[in-house]
């Protein structure tokens, strides 16, 4: 399934359209995109069967926001792929590398997003999305654990993420808009393989990331045991697992967006997603949804 959030309410994605959950359960499930998660197995029962009979209705990409806009917890892994940890001039971690991205930052697939200062760097992740407790449990139970996967960006503002004398990863991470999210969540029996899906980044067209998610130092079981091993882990909460090499940072010269840029994000089988930059150094609005030409 590819669950998305059409105006802020809960859909499934099908060819030729979209279903209104609300509708389609006649309110057994409503039509809040993040209360799905809480519910996520009896959803997955209904789903089976209760979809079925149901007409897709057209709707345009303009409408999507993100699929999981309100979590409880955000996860950042940084240094999760060796290329990057060795442009950053970092060793290799012995264990996940992690720092939390605050909710206030998600928005979606097609949102212009201000920039607060000239030093903003990308980073083409996977987002793993819980879908049942997770709380001390095994990686060989971890998939179990999840509803889907979507694509992120883990926006960074270099300059406020490093400042001395001890780093701000999670407030030079957590702008408005630096944790676009979409265009669905989609659950893996979807994929192609999920553990080893392409990834990366284009900014106005010119690819400047590009891996593949088996090259990840913790892959998702990994970090979904670690992480529960601490802390329990809530439904709709999501994990943005790391990013390869290629951020503009690590560059010789340095290379950040500017305004105007379009950064066009992908994961394999997973989708897409397109994020405009405006000048927003002398604001901090939250970004507003920017319209696409082509719908699914």
């Amino acid at each position: 399934m590819r669950i998305a959030n059409l105006n802020g309410r809960l859909a499934v994605t099908a060819p030729g359209g979209a279903i209104d959950i609300a509708e389609a359960s006649a309110g057994t499930f409503g039509p809040d995109p993040q209360g799905v998660y809480d519910v996520w197995p009896d959803f997955v029962e209904w789903a089976r069967d209760g979809l079925a009979d149901c007409r897709p209705v057209p709707y345009h990409s303009a409408q999507l926001r993100a699929p999981v806009p309100r979590p409880r917890q955000v996860f950042g892994i940084g240094l999760n792929y060796r290329e990057h940890a060795d442009e950053s001039s970092m060793d290799v971690p012995a264990e996940p590398t992690v720092f939390t991205k605050f909710p206030t930052a998600i928005t979606g697939p097609s949102a212009v997003i201000d920039l607060p200062a000239s030093t903003v760097d990308w980073e083409a992740e996977l987002v793993v999305v819980i879908g049942r407790v997770a709380h001390r449990i095994q990686a060989a139970d971890a998939w179990s654990h999840v509803a889907g996967v979507t694509v992120g960006q883990d926006l960074s503002e270099r300059t406020r993420q490093l400042l001395p004398p001890v780093p701000q990863f999670s407030l030079g991470k957590s702008f408005p808009g630096f944790a676009p999210l979409g265009p669905e969540v989609v659950t893996v029996d979807e994929l192609p393989n999920r553990d080893d899906l392409e990834l990366g980044c284009a900014v106005n067209g010119e690819i400047v990331q590009r891996g593949r998610t088996k090259d990840m130092i913790f892959d998702v079981p990994t970090l979904v045991e670690r992480l529960s091993a601490i802390v329990p882990l809530q439904p709709g909460d999501v994990i943005f697992t790391g990013t390869p090499s290629g951020v503009g940072h690590a560059r010789n010269p340095r290379r950040y967006l500017t305004p105007g840029d379009v950064l066009s994000t992908w994961v394999e089988g997973v989708g897409q997603l397109s994020n405009v930059f405006a000048d927003g150094s002398g604001t901090r609005n939250a970004p507003s949804s920017a319209s696409e030409s082509n719908g699914r």
